[in-house]
């Protein structure tokens, strides 16, 4: 008798052991955070030192890319392992309509093989500032948490002082719901909004699972639109002092017209001051957004979790601050596609990864590193060795689509190319990303060029047959 007891003693011990080496994984991501607003890539006026002490203890990918600027499908994308082409996944979604019941997420991989899975706050789709001014769900996934919650928050409404620095050129409306860029210089601190809240709960449920796997995923609102942050973030940032991107005159008399973002400094009727405060506004909201990274990752390391849990910071997209008169995401131009991505591994060294990557390998990089087996369907590849090895080519060039799928970036070494439709017919942009990083010069009709254009055509027909290879009439495990 004693000896079965010291046997199921033994058992019990051995199998907490084995459970307590499960590494847990913490996915950061912020919303429309841009890789040229964070100080560990270019910017030298925006701070971000938080993000920037993760970096110096992971891997810091320099040329990490989304595969839509727009946040609906590229989170459905990330999160689902596959091509917004491969799953007809470009709305606002959070894609599993178009997956079916049948595969896994990559959090619900996770909740499978024995994890606490919970999101905080927007990792699928959420409305910005809608679902976060009404606290809801938005468009999740409810088959990959065992729990979610959400963090509500005033946005645009909230106390302080406000102005509305688009479709404002009187600027006589003072603030105004939606998609704009409200600034708010809010009253109160960082726990009256959802960043604050998101923060404080991960904390809490940090300490809550510490002694089981846990697969947490934080999700960030800020700096996406409205620019709402306590008002002390706002004072290392006077709008006088920020330097707008250089203005070529005729700048898109060169590009196709589907080529001019969306939201422009001229649709948008704003004044130089108003561009400039926007510019001081997004800094103000990434510089609140960071604080509340920097106390989730004390709190990780707190809770003595620092040498057992992957950690994974980026964004679904970037954000356009006045290159060539742009505002916000939509376009494949590189700072709307471009993204900030940070893996720290335990015992990993701190490296700078210069090959091309996508939002897309995440999955199977992560799923391999907590020794899971993802299905070999997902259209991602994995960066595992790049942890070691960082000069490890993932992949030669990266692939976003924008506009209903229907428009095309393949990003090489020395060439950004994107064509507006499938057979070209709306035009194209071809920029040399050596000479012309900015993308001042498109040389896609320059006859000099004309084999280089030939060759990006090849490439994106053979592109595209890859990517629509999955037949999704099967279910794959």
């Amino acid at each position: 008798m004693r000896q079965y007891i010291l046997l199921l003693t033994f058992l019990h011990s051995f199998s907490a052991f084995a459970q307590q080496k499960k590494p847990n994984v913490l996915f950061i991501i912020s919303d429309d955070l841009t890789a040229t607003a964070v100080s560990s890539y270019e910017n030298k006026v925006c701070q971000t030192p938080n993000i920037d002490k993760l970096a110096s203890e992971g891997v810091r990918y320099t040329k990490a890319y989304t595969q839509y600027p727009v946040c609906g499908p590229s989170r459905a994308s990330f999160l689902s392992g596959y091509y917004p082409n491969a799953t007809k996944t470009f709305g606002y979604v959070s894609g599993r309509e178009n997956i079916g019941p049948d595969r896994k997420t990559w959090p619900q991989l996770f909740k499978d093989n024995g994890y606490y899975t919970a999101r905080v706050s927007k990792i699928y789709h959420m409305g910005v500032p809608i679902d976060i001014e009404k606290g809801s769900n938005g468009k999740d996934d409810e088959a990959s948490w065992t729990e979610r919650f959400n963090s509500q928050g005033p946005e645009w409404t909230a106390e302080g002082e406000a102005e509305l620095v688009q479709g404002n050129p009187d600027g006589t409306i003072e603030r105004k719901g939606g998609n704009v860029m409200t600034i708010v210089k809010a009253d109160g601190d960082d726990l009256v909004h959802s960043d604050g809240k998101t923060a404080k709960k991960a904390i809490e449920l940090i300490k809550e699972h510490k002694d089981e796997p846990f697969f947490l995923a934080v999700g960030f609102v800020r700096p996406h639109v409205p620019f709402v942050a306590p008002k002390p973030y706002f004072k290392p940032y006077p709008y006088d002092g920020m330097v707008l991107p250089k203005k070529v005159e005729g700048d898109w008399d060169d590009i196709p017209k589907k080529g001019i973002n969306y939201v422009t400094s001229v649709n948008g009727k704003m004044s130089i001051d108003q561009q400039k405060k926007a510019v001081a506004a997004y800094y103000a909201s990434v510089a609140y957004m960071d604080a509340q990274v920097g106390k989730v990752l004390d709190a990780l390391k707190a809770e003595g979790l620092d040498d057992n849990t992957i950690v994974v910071f980026t964004s679904d997209h970037g954000f356009h601050l006045g290159e060539h008169d742009f505002w916000m995401k939509v376009s494949l131009h590189e700072e709307s596609v471009r993204v900030p991505l940070i893996i720290k591994v335990p015992g990993k060294k701190p490296q700078v990864c210069h090959s091309f990557v996508e939002l897309l390998d995440l999955y199977p990089t992560i799923s391999e590193l907590a020794g899971l087996e993802s299905s070999t369907h997902l259209q991602g590849k994995s960066l595992v060795k790049t942890l070691d090895k960082p000069k490890h080519k993932v992949r030669d060039a990266a692939f976003s689509v924008t506009q209903g799928g229907n428009t095309y970036l393949l990003r090489t070494k020395k060439w950004a190319y994107i064509q507006y439709n499938e057979d070209g017919s709306e035009g194209m942009e071809l920029f040399n990303m050596k000479k012309d990083p900015k993308q001042y010069t498109n040389l896609a009709y320059d006859p000099k060029c004309a084999k280089v254009v030939e060759g990006f055509q090849e490439q994106l027909k053979e592109k595209l047959k890859e990517v629509r290879t999955n037949d999704l009439g099967k279910v794959y495990p």
